[in-house]
């Protein structure tokens, strides 16, 4: 495979309130025991190993890294990094920031302390990677095609990370405040954790850890909590049928939702009427 030096640099003039941001991108076959470092970047770079090897250091730790590893540079760490001097590595790199790097990078389980990962899907990095330097001869389409590329290579990383995610805490907020606002709005239809998850873009499994954490009860639990609550209030309204209360607060079968109303309230749904709300016929 002939590999030779390619490096682009992307204008990053007005581009801060991006998600993603591309800084650079680029492949290099290094000579042996060539370096760089110690030095420190004001931005997120990523290197993969395409092929032979080196070493990495980071916070008074070395790693030695081959084919398919890769390593995180974060902003303002210092680092250095040695092709092996008898099997050179040859990688490509791309350089990026943006507002919501640092919690894709959490997703994938990678920072400063944990900056090392494997990915043996090998021809979609390389094709991500390549499309980002060939992007730059695009004209309009070029900050959307990077930003795109980039995802890809980063959903890639996250898909195949462990599950021991940690969601930065400036997001712990904003993503159960998404989650109660998605259920609030569509708890009337069937919705399922699946799909809350998918909405702000989580592992199913870990999105319902996220939750219990954070909540204290499973997503599962919650949405039927807050379904009864609103079973209750409609009970309320003596124009609706238990029926109708059913379909209404996401079951379209009135059996079921009578079983599941019980095993939450502790009484059947007309019972519940009857004693709350004595005027009111079921």
């Amino acid at each position: 495979m002939e590999f030779k030096r390619e490096i682009t640099f992307f204008s990053t003039v007005n581009k801060e309130g991006f998600d993603l941001i591309v800084y650079q991108c680029g492949m290099e076959k290094c000579k042996p025991s060539y370096f760089f470092g110690p030095a420190v970047r004001d931005h997120y770079l990523i290197h993969f190993i395409l092929e032979g090897k080196g070493t990495f250091r980071v916070k008074d730790k070395e790693y030695r890294l081959e084919r398919n590893q890769g390593f995180l540079i974060c902003p303002d760490t210092i680092t250095y990094y040695e092709a092996d001097k008898n099997e050179p590595w040859v990688y490509t790199w791309v350089g990026f920031k943006g507002i919501k790097a640092k919690n894709y990078l959490k997703l994938a389980n990678l920072d400063e302390d944990n900056p090392i990962f494997q990915c043996e899907e090998e021809d979609l990095v390389k094709n991500c990677f390549e499309g980002m330097r060939k992007a730059s001869v695009l004209k309009n389409g070029k900050e959307l095609r990077l930003q795109g590329l980039l995802s890809i290579f980063l959903s890639e990383l996250i898909e195949k990370s462990p599950d021991s995610r940690i969601i930065d805490s400036n997001y712990k907020e904003l993503y159960i405040k998404k989650t109660l606002d998605f259920i609030e709005t569509n708890f009337s239809r069937n919705i399922t954790v699946p799909e809350m998850a998918k909405n702000i873009g989580l592992n199913k499994n870990y999105f319902s850890n996220f939750f219990k954490e954070n909540i204290g009860i499973s997503p599962q639990q919650y949405l039927i909590q807050f379904r009864m609550n609103k079973a209750c209030e409609l009970m309320k309204n003596s124009t609706l049928t238990i029926s109708d209360i059913s379909r209404s607060v996401g079951y379209n079968d009135p059996l079921g939702f009578s079983k599941i109303f019980k095993k939450a309230m502790g009484i059947s749904p007309k019972a519940y009427r009857e004693s709350h709300f004595e005027r009111i016929g079921s």
